[in-house]
């Protein structure tokens, strides 16, 4: 009886052992496979179908307070319309954002950010070579016009810490007929190695002199937002990476197609010699630009893809 009653603990013990490695290796697998690129577009799926229904609830709530019935009814199937629309903007986006893990992989995007790796701005141009395609030395200064718009981009003598990474402010101004309609503090940082990193921007959009929105805006660290690269320091053809990350606000997404370009624009020109890339973003799926980067200047063109419009560089200091 003694040696049966060992035998019984024996066989459960193992049992219960063999079910616990059994669950730890299969849970193991399980997070060795899982996409997490994928899974997060899926979130950001339910997200966006969420923020559409709660609009929708919202507008047939408004319209419930029109006195006059035909208007009433009008509004209502304005929301059911809007609501749709957002649904398959939603779905688009999803989609776009399915290519993106395609071009990066599944892995989680965590860039792991080391203070010690970066450059103090302020030497960079004079004992610190800067990015051949983005340079930012501090008084340069970039003039653009395109679509009835001039830019104004210059890099101050500012800086802002932010992860422990000093940053270079770069300041982007855009006039239509002389008034300012958009006024932005860009943040960059170069690296040891010479890439430029974009760690956030504060955009200011005005209407008649009046401060409307500041959406686009964002910062590195702050509610899980991630640095990215804008410019690799040795760019090759087929290099791929986000130049941001906030989910559901700051997604754009840089490809090298080629780094023999050549383009002509009133201020310069390169001749097999200009970097160009694909910028997209999954927020805007129907938008693609093409940008070339001349060396020793930078950006000199933006090309919209599906409509061919132009921005173009029009002077540099």
């Amino acid at each position: 009886m003694i040696c049966r009653k060992v035998s019984i603990k024996w066989l459960l013990f193992i049992g219960l052992t063999m079910a616990v490695l059994s669950f730890s290796t299969g849970t193991t697998a399980l997070a060795k496979s899982q996409k997490i690129c994928t899974a997060t577009s899926n979130a950001a799926l339910e997200a966006c179908r969420s923020g559409v229904t709660s609009d929708f609830w919202i507008e047939k709530g408004k319209c419930n307070n029109i006195l006059d019935s035909d208007a009433r009814e009008e509004c209502k199937a304005d929301a059911k319309d809007e609501r749709k629309e957002g649904g398959e903007e939603c779905q688009d986006q999803k989609e776009a954002r399915l290519d993106v893990c395609d071009l990066l992989g599944e892995d989680p995007y965590d860039p792991q950010i080391d203070p010690a790796n970066f450059v103090d701005p302020s030497l960079i141009g004079s004992f610190i070579l800067p990015n051949s395609y983005f340079p930012i030395t501090r008084g340069k200064s970039w003039t653009y016009e395109g679509g009835g718009e001039i830019i104004t981009v210059t890099v101050t003598d500012d800086t802002k810490l932010i992860l422990g990474v000093t940053c270079a402010v770069v300041r982007d101004v855009v006039r239509v007929n002389g008034e300012v309609i958009e006024d932005t503090e860009d943040w960059f940082a170069q690296d040891t190695a010479g890439n430029i990193w974009y760690f956030g921007e504060i955009s200011q959009e005005f209407e008649d002199g009046e401060l409307v929105s500041l959406e686009g805006s964002w910062k590195a660290g702050v509610d899980r937002a991630k640095p990215g690269i804008v410019m690799k320091a040795a760019p090759q053809v087929g290099d791929a990476y986000r130049q941001e990350f906030l989910l559901g606000e700051a997604e754009d997404v840089a490809e090298v197609l080629s780094v023999t370009g050549s383009a002509t624009v009133p201020a310069a020109a390169c001749n097999g010699d200009c970097v160009v890339t694909r910028d997209f973003s999954p927020l805007e799926p129907d938008v693609e630009e093409n940008k070339y980067y001349a060396p020793n200047i930078g950006l000199i063109l933006e090309v919209d893809v599906e409509t061919g419009a132009r921005v173009e560089l029009t002077s540099h200091n």
